[in-house]
């Protein structure tokens, strides 16, 4: 089955006769109505493809069979899908791609997908998924999982620390020389296929089409949310192959940690619109790959970082920061005291940050000269009186001290 066609009204009953289909690719068209259940009964069904057509009501947990499945790629995205994910799909071991977004879905985190141990993309963006994401079952959850895209949803509570902690395959930058996220058939298969991952997203600040999905590819987008607290420093810095992370429009506290400067790979950082104070880390000027950059409508202070890729990046990436100045910014700087970078540096184990700037260090600076010259008048005028009564002590007669000591 090919998409793109013009295939318009209901999905036949008599596919439901098709128990050894392989492949079902029925995307970007114009099929309507609900899902049916009997979908889910062929066993050998690998990729299943209905995106980019008008399917309604809920997914039926028929959908997946109750035994192990050969399902390897999911994709229902941009329909108007309703209701909760089927529970079912926890049978399908081989899953890889899981796209759900752009549908009227209306559930909590399906935190039960993190037993898939070969899913490697999880989208879910632009539904009503919804609540607090919580603590990780196993220190294992999501072992291979590459891109997540949690956007446009009505999430809450802090960022999924011990999620972020157990996605090893955003640690390590990969050496293969795949160039896509590829689906295929076995090699011994009878039916040889090789599907591309096709995803949506938006990163350096415009909305992608990713009709092959490069295989280095690492994303994490949690934006349009309304996840608070702080950036958890320690766990995001040790993600060194993102590619790209967008935390932008949630509610955001706390500092930039500045352990995002260990992120060598990534070309896309936007947290703009949070509520993040503090100044911009000045090591994230080393990251050489680092293409879009957005901190818009915080309230960050301080001198803007130069160098490298920060000398690219225009006005509107700052907008919205009273506090901060410097290029490329009309606002200048002050002038101030050259202090060490690791002045500026956040403490990553106590979470601490020092942040000293010109208007806290010169009064601090002046105050201790008014100090240490009053002080030293003190001790000069204290001197003076010593040396005064010295000189006129030694100045009086001798004969005093000899009638004092005379006896007649």
């Amino acid at each position: 089955m090919v998409g793109n066609n013009h295939y318009s009204g209901e999905i036949p009953p008599s596919f439901c006769n098709l128990n050894h289909l392989h492949i079902l690719h029925l995307s970007d068209n114009s099929l309507s109505g609900m899902l049916p259940q009997c979908l889910g009964n062929s066993s050998a069904l690998e990729i299943f493809m209905l995106n980019n057509n008008s399917f309604n009501g809920s997914i039926p947990n028929q959908f997946f069979p109750t035994a192990e499945s050969s399902l390897k790629m999911v994709d229902l995205s941009y329909n108007q899908l309703q209701g909760k994910v089927p529970r079912s799909i926890a049978n399908c071991t081989l899953l890889e791609f899981f796209n759900l977004g752009n549908n009227q879905m209306s559930d909590i985190f399906p935190s039960w997908l993190g037993t898939l141990p070969a899913l490697s993309v999880l989208i879910l963006r632009s539904n009503g998924f919804h609540g607090m994401i919580g603590k990780s079952a196993t220190n294992h959850d999501f072992p291979k999982l590459c891109i997540i895209d949690l956007s446009n949803n009505d999430f809450s509570g802090k960022l999924p620390s011990n999620y972020l902690e157990n996605w090893n395959s955003m640690k390590f930058v990969d050496k293969s020389e795949q160039t896509y996220f590829v689906v295929s058939s076995p090699s011994d298969s009878s039916c040889g296929y090789a599907f591309l991952y096709s995803i949506t997203t938006f990163t350096k600040g415009v909305e992608l089409d990713y009709f092959g999905t490069p295989y280095l590819l690492r994303l994490i987008d949690f934006s349009s949310n309304r996840f608070e607290g702080e950036i958890p420093a320690g766990i995001i810095g040790n993600l060194r192959a993102l590619r790209s992370l967008n935390l932008s429009n949630n509610a955001l506290t706390g500092h930039i940690p500045s352990s995002l400067g260990n992120l060598t790979a990534l070309e896309s950082l936007d947290l703009s619109q949070n509520h993040l104070s503090g100044r911009i880390p000045g090591n994230l000027a080393q990251l050489n790959f680092l293409a879009y950059f957005n901190v818009s409508h915080n309230h960050l202070w301080g001198p803007i970082p130069l160098g490298q890729q920060f000398d690219t990046f225009l006005e509107d990436s700052y907008q919205g920061n009273s506090g901060l100045c410097g290029n490329p910014l009309s606002k200048k700087c002050e002038s101030s005291i050259s202090l060490p970078l690791s002045i500026f540096e956040e403490d990553e184990d106590s979470g601490f940050q020092i942040e000293l700037d010109w208007y806290v260090v010169l009064p601090g600076a002046i105050s201790g000269l008014i100090v240490g010259v009053v002080a030293g008048n003190f001790w000069t005028s204290k001197n003076d009186e010593w040396f005064v009564e010295t000189i006129s002590r030694s100045k009086k007669p001798r004969g005093t001290r000899a009638r004092r000591g005379h006896r007649n």
